[in-house]
């Protein structure tokens, strides 16, 4: 009888590491180690080692680290670059040494240039110059890619690399701190609504265009990576769909019933004018998203309104 991975998803309290975790549990993969609450603090390699050296999971799912929209990246570009930095390590580390024997490590269409042609393929790495509103994020995001790549050319580790377009879904950060653009808009649509707002101001000329995936399909897409596949480089998931700021906003006013003006801020950045991975590779080997943008928005908001 095939024996049952044990298997560690670090960042597992967070939106897309819990929706992996379910993720496994529907694929009858249940021996999940490190979750939740008993998950150690990833900034401290010993906590990490601990887990590691008691545990010794067969299968390692990276998705942890600070993350956050254009105003976190412009206010804290320190503890974003060092958080990242830190976890990405201990755990990359910890694997290697403690005989992990699959990993996946999710990165960010961050790590894209700026000015890569369009769908983005994964060769335009390094292209050209990062997008200068999240660089200090997309650098730490792709120090951690470079470590998996070194592992597996230099101890031939199976470990793997792949690029989760823009996610959102149950669990997201809807606060006006840390949020990106689909929690943001929802939270401050929200609270517009129950105060009677007039309008609502939005960042940037709504003409940037994005590439979002429900979470709960992010999630199946590493599942999917996990069980049989094996690559050199990074992997695109994505939908190949993209719709403007603007488009986003309009949705989420038929979601929410805020029926105020949106009004939009031409002072403050947009960050990439268009950003949209082509995922062909992906399709390839037989997986496609399952839940439509829409359907996908109202599951977030329905659960974020019940969280309220």
């Amino acid at each position: 009888m095939k024996q049952t991975p044990k298997i560690f998803v670090a960042g597992s309290a967070k939106a897309l590491g819990s929706a992996i975790v379910r993720a496994f549990a529907e694929q009858g993969l249940t021996n999940v180690v490190g979750a939740g609450a008993a998950e150690p603090d990833l900034r401290t390699q010993s906590d990490v080692d601990v887990l590691f050296e008691t545990e010794r999971p067969d299968w390692v799912v990276y998705a942890a680290g600070k993350a956050g929209g254009i105003g976190l990246n412009r206010r804290a570009p320190a503890d974003l670059i060092l958080d990242n930095l830190l976890c990405a390590t201990h755990v990359i580390h910890a694997a290697q040494r403690f005989g992990a024997k699959k990993l996946l490590y999710l990165a960010s269409s961050c790590v894209y240039p700026k000015d890569a042609a369009q769908p983005i393929r994964e060769d335009s790495m390094y292209a050209s110059p990062l997008e200068p509103t999240n660089l200090a994020y997309a650098v730490s995001k792709l120090a951690g890619l470079e470590l998996c790549r070194a592992m597996r050319q230099q101890h031939g580790l199976d470990f793997n690399i792949a690029v989760p377009t823009n996610y959102f879904g149950p669990g997201d950060d809807f606060s006006p701190e840390n949020s990106h653009v689909v929690g943001a808009l929802m939270a401050r649509m929200r609270e517009a609504k129950a105060r009677g707002d007039e309008a609502l101001s939005i960042w940037g000329t709504g003409k940037a265009r994005r590439e979002f995936l429900y979470v709960d399909d992010v999630a199946a897409a590493a599942v999917f990576l996990m069980q049989g596949h094996s690559w050199d480089g990074p992997l695109n998931i994505g939908s190949g769909v993209a719709v403007s700021i603007a488009e986003l906003a309009v949705m989420l006013q038929e979601i929410s019933g805020f029926s105020g003006r949106l009004d939009y801020d031409t002072s403050k950045p947009d960050g990439m004018p268009v950003k949209v991975l082509d995922s062909s590779r992906l399709a390839q080997l037989g997986w496609s998203p399952k839940v439509d943008f829409a359907e996908g928005l109202r599951r977030t908001y329905d659960w974020y309104l019940n969280q309220k």
